[in-house]
């Protein structure tokens, strides 16, 4: 499995915000305001989501900076749904503008830490700013495919996918032991139980799965005792914060 040091975490994040920036350079009027891949959202939400939440990671590093701690969002998760529901009408550029600014603003923060500086408290899941940059990594990257303009989960790399694994295994079920099987990679195994069901396919396609999104390369088969058998339903995705919507 592929360990994820804080100059790996750094590079990954800069590649995904550029990723996620070139996306909504293109996006016009009528493509910000059309249904994205999250059920009851438009790509307008979705862009004012990817801003507030680098804006919220940007302000946890900030403070983290100065020895303190703030909640996430101002206003906790609901002044953040209120502010999605205000910018998600924005037209094309408005949203480029805040959303090149929020990443501009986060990666300034990232960039300028010192090597004690990953290990500050933040308020994020009662975590560090390593945990910080993790979930940034997931948000940036998982949200840009639910823009649905082609960086879907096809386009997800093997660190990304073996930190979800890692990050998901939360949801797996009580009684049951998931036995991931990657096409060409080493198996994994999530959760403990005493039902053991196996999955293969894609690695992209099993984080995919895992994170509550469509598969894309249609490649997933779950096996139990040889047996062909459903995929097992999922738990909710690990408490602290909601899941990438």
């Amino acid at each position: 499995m592929t360990e994820i040091t804080p100059q790996a975490l750094l590079a990954e994040l800069h590649k995904a915000a550029a990723t996620a920036a070139s996306v909504v350079a293109k996006l016009d009027d009528a493509a910000v305001a059309a249904p994205s891949e999250l059920s009851g959202w438009s790509r307008g939400h979705v862009l004012a989501h990817l801003a507030g939440i680098a804006n919220a990671m940007a302000r946890q590093l900030e403070f983290a900076a100065r020895g303190e701690t703030v909640e996430l969002y101002d206003g906790g998760y609901d002044g953040r749904n209120r502010d999605i529901e205000l910018a998600a009408g924005h037209d094309a550029a408005r949203h480029r503008e805040a959303v090149n600014a929020a990443f501009a603003r986060v990666l300034a923060a990232f960039d300028a830490l010192g090597e004690d500086g990953w290990s500050a408290p933040i308020s994020y899941r009662n975590g560090t700013v390593f945990d910080g940059g993790l979930a940034l990594w997931r948000e940036l990257t998982i949200h840009t495919g639910d823009l649905g303009t082609g960086f879907g989960p096809e386009t997800w790399n093997r660190p990304f996918c073996e930190h979800l694994f890692r990050f998901l295994e939360a949801r797996v079920p009580e009684g049951i032991k998931l036995v991931l099987q990657p096409l060409a990679l080493p198996q994994q195994t999530l959760g403990s139980g005493g039902r053991s069901i196996a999955v293969n396919g894609m690695i992209t396609d099993i984080a995919a799965w895992l994170a509550g999104r469509t598969p894309t390369l249609g490649s997933l088969r779950a096996t139990e005792a040889a047996d062909g058998v459903e995929l097992p339903e999922l738990l909710p995705w690990p408490s602290g914060a909601p899941a990438p919507k």
